[in-house]
């Protein structure tokens, strides 16, 4: 087990028991980016960093045709989201998987090679290779694909007082806001046939950005 493993697991040991009903109120965004996904009838959906399996669950919810499958690093997180799939009657439908974000082999782990829509939701923030992560992903989206990121933004639009708060409040949970993540996404939509959209949400609070594969090979 990496040593990321460790650590994710030191820390939602206890937590991920209380971590729905604790980050709702700040995790500003999921459920926007989960209607903004409209993946094809019968696509597959990956979520990297897939937590406790809500935005999982919702996605089921939300696209009842689609096939779900989600990443995590952290075997305590991915305990939790077995039984929330399970209590939300989508253990058929959603496949779970431990893996490292940065390097991993979907075909071995899912029997899928390429996914209709990628999703990340305020993990890039707690994974320190975040870059590393995004090119990973960018690179398992199948022709006419999308990445779907959401997470913290460079907070441009709030007081300074509130930025204070906010960022002292993150740094207690081992969360730091990606201040360069807009200008990363356009990068990994550089190649050829990628294009990125990519959006400021609550004032600067977040960022919802989007990096789509054209439909002929790259």
């Amino acid at each position: 087990m990496s040593e990321a493993a460790r650590l994710m697991d030191r820390m939602y040991r206890h937590q991920r028991h209380i971590y729905d009903a604790s980050r709702k109120f700040y995790l500003l965004g999921r459920d926007g980016m989960v209607a903004d996904l409209r993946p094809p009838a019968g696509g597959s959906v990956l979520e990297i960093g897939c937590g406790t399996g809500r935005n999982l669950v919702r996605i089921a919810r939300t696209y009842p045709d689609a096939r779900c499958f989600g990443l995590d690093v952290s075997a305590e997180m991915l305990d939790t989201a077995a039984r929330a799939t399970a209590r939300a009657g989508f253990a058929h439908r959603i496949r779970l998987a431990r893996g490292d974000a940065t390097a991993f082999d979907p075909a071995a782990l899912f029997g899928e090679a390429e996914f209709d829509r990628i999703v990340i939701s305020y993990a890039l923030s707690m994974i320190p290779p975040w870059r590393a992560v995004l090119a990973e992903a960018a690179g398992h989206l199948g022709p006419g694909g999308a990445l779907h990121v959401v997470d913290f933004g460079d907070q441009g639009g709030l007081p300074r007082p509130a930025r204070w708060l906010l960022n002292r409040w993150l740094a207690g949970f081992d969360v730091t806001p990606r201040q360069g993540l807009a200008e990363a996404l356009g990068e990994v939509a550089r190649p050829p046939r990628r294009r990125a959209r990519i959006a400021q949400r609550f004032r600067g609070y977040a960022v919802h950005g989007v990096i789509e594969r054209d439909r002929g090979p790259i």
